[in-house]
């Protein structure tokens, strides 16, 4: 039996990237965000959602893009998890797409870098090529080794594709 998920997808430079709209809980406009002194340069700061502290994650920073900067009205993705949620910037949203999880590519041997290990696989789209994220990976490492309880990890979840 074929499994068929949809896929969040969005812009982020030159680059189309997925995650598993199970683990979208929205999509914001460019929220203010408050800076944290010390936080990792991936960190673009925090967010209040609804009285809920958020942390905001520059995706560009954080997947070593170099090229380009976020624009002033930078959309977010918001990530849920049981630890809470964490919202990513991203340059543009796209569609909401369907992909069968046999329709998934590895990722070729010669690819190296922290990029890698966030990416579940590659899908070929007639025009373009889509980089599926690992919702887990991406967030996963943010928070300083002195304090585990306060990272934005999130469980290991049947909804990534494996």
């Amino acid at each position: 039996m074929r499994s068929l998920r949809q896929l969040c997808t969005f812009h982020v430079g030159e680059h189309l990237f997925g995650l598993d709209i199970e683990r979208v809980q929205e999509i914001l406009l460019p929220p203010p965000l408050t800076r944290v002194p010390g936080a990792p340069p991936e960190v673009a700061g925090l967010l209040n959602l609804r009285g809920q502290i958020v942390p905001a994650i520059d995706l560009r920073r954080r997947l070593e893009l170099l090229e380009g900067t976020a624009p002033p009205d930078a959309p977010h993705v918001v990530l849920r998890g049981d630890d809470g949620a964490v919202s990513l910037r991203v340059d543009a949203i796209g569609d909401i797409l369907p992909l069968e999880d046999a329709a998934l590519a590895p990722l070729p041997d010669n690819l190296r870098g922290s990029l890698r290990t966030m990416l579940l696989g590659v899908h070929a789209l007639p025009e373009r090529l889509l980089l599926v994220l690992s919702a887990d990976a991406v967030v996963d490492g943010l928070a300083p080794s002195s304090s585990p309880s306060a990272s934005p990890s999130f469980p290991a979840s049947s909804q990534e594709f494996r």
